[in-house]
């Protein structure tokens, strides 16, 4: 098995990454808002330069999303990193991402078996 992070620096495409990976066969995937270090000492270097003139509402970027997912095999790292950049580009690209994988030595509780009559929460 193999874990999958992927920075999303966009999040207007979540839907359409999500809809994506679902296609190739990633199917429970957790979702963080986050943010990083670019981001944080970009957005405080603005809003000490800008405070006098805009008002800091206006100037807040919006952060990013990060995705956690385990998968089976490195095949589907492959296939899934080919998806996101057919989504969000190429990631060697400003504002676009960062994917990492790494293999998992275990897991458990990812195949949940639902018992008759129950709904998943």
């Amino acid at each position: 098995m193999f874990m999958i992070l992927f920075v999303l620096d966009e999040p207007s495409l979540l839907d359409e990454l999500l809809e994506g990976w679902s296609e190739i066969g990633i199917q429970g995937v957790t979702i963080i808002e986050t943010t990083g270090f670019y981001r944080r000492q970009f957005k405080r270097s603005k809003l000490h330069l800008t405070f006098l003139v805009e008002p800091a509402s206006s100037i807040l970027e919006e952060g990013n999303l990060t995705l956690f997912t385990a998968v089976e095999d490195e095949k589907l790292v492959t296939k899934c990193l080919q998806k996101t950049e057919q989504i969000v580009g190429d990631l060697e690209k400003p504002h676009s991402g960062v994917f990492m994988s790494w293999p998992l030595s275990s897991a458990k509780g990812l195949h949940k078996q639902l018992e008759k009559g129950k709904k998943a929460s």
